[in-house]
């Protein structure tokens, strides 16, 4: 394969904070052109023979994703797996455990929002859960947008779900090396998700790529939906540097919500080595 193939190996459905079943995320992304497609639902597998299945069905090749939440440096990182086994035990017991910190979170993000006015955001952050062991900040933003609170959910996160705003709670996820080791083990490939995103400094940031390498990492979204061009360039450059290799990934969650569709993004840089060259043999 080669680096200017339509891969698209992070998007969302509503098994996790996505708004479109893997079904219709398959038809999407096909009718965009992706012929090499991941669904990567956040601490959660359950969606992925439903995917590989619709994958088939729109002659697109497939590999399984998730995308595991880590806290690194006090902040939240996201590990994004590609080709593992979607039947390993230990994986899913891992990601069982990480999501079952989400409901006392959520339970305290709505009453930090009660306290500035805003009474109801659980039980309308719910009625927009596929699977309420995943309920997330995103739900919370689209309840705050359907109830007029915000006009969108940019301006959501911004007021309300952010460090030092009413409505955000911190939760201590999985480690790094819980994570990228759960990916291994599966006979996965272990990727840093959008490292533009995080607001780390140049030396938390190598210390992030230095322990995600040690434990067994091999690679960093490169090319993504929340990186500039500017950081297309920024992050080839660290995949060279660390001998990652690159991958590539929308993160769709809806067509209402996100900036950038499936399979629309440009392609990675020539001299990188594509994360799919590290995994022809789990492509199905």
């Amino acid at each position: 394969m080669t680096a200017i193939l339509n891969a698209d190996l992070h998007c969302h459905s509503v098994v996790s904070d996505g708004t479109l079943t893997p079904e219709a995320l398959a038809q999407r992304a096909a009718a965009n052109g992706v012929e090499l497609w991941a669904l990567t639902d956040h601490d959660e597998i359950g969606g992925q023979h439903r995917a590989a299945a619709a994958a088939r069905a729109n002659g697109m090749r497939y590999l399984t994703g998730t995308e595991i939440s880590v806290t690194f440096a006090n902040e939240t990182v996201h590990i994004v797996g590609l080709g593992f086994d979607p039947d390993d035990a230990a994986m899913a017991q891992g990601l069982y455990d990480t999501r079952g910190g989400r409901g006392k979170r959520a339970q305290e993000m709505a009453e930090g929002l009660a306290r500035v006015g805003i009474h109801g955001a659980y039980e309308g952050a719910l009625r927009f859960v596929g699977n309420p062991e995943l309920i997330s900040r995103t739900h919370f933003a689209r309840f705050l947008v359907e109830s007029g609170a915000c006009k969108d959910t940019y301006e959501v996160f911004r007021k309300y779900l952010t460090e030092g705003k009413p409505g955000y709670v911190p939760h201590r996820w999985a480690s790094l090396k819980d994570a990228v080791q759960w990916i291994t083990a599966a006979q996965g490939v272990a990727v840093i998700a959008h490292p533009g995103r995080y607001k780390f400094t140049a030396n938390e940031e190598y210390a992030l790529f230095v322990e995600f390498q040690s434990h067994g990492g091999k690679a960093i979204e490169v090319v993504t939906g929340s990186h500039t061009p500017a950081e297309y360039v920024e992050y080839a450059d660290k995949a060279l540097e660390f001998g990652f290799a690159a991958s590539r990934g929308s993160d769709f969650h809806s067509p209402e919500e996100s900036r950038c569709d499936l399979g629309k993004l440009p392609p990675l840089p020539g001299a990188l080595t594509p994360v799919w060259d590290l995994l022809d043999h789990r492509i199905q």
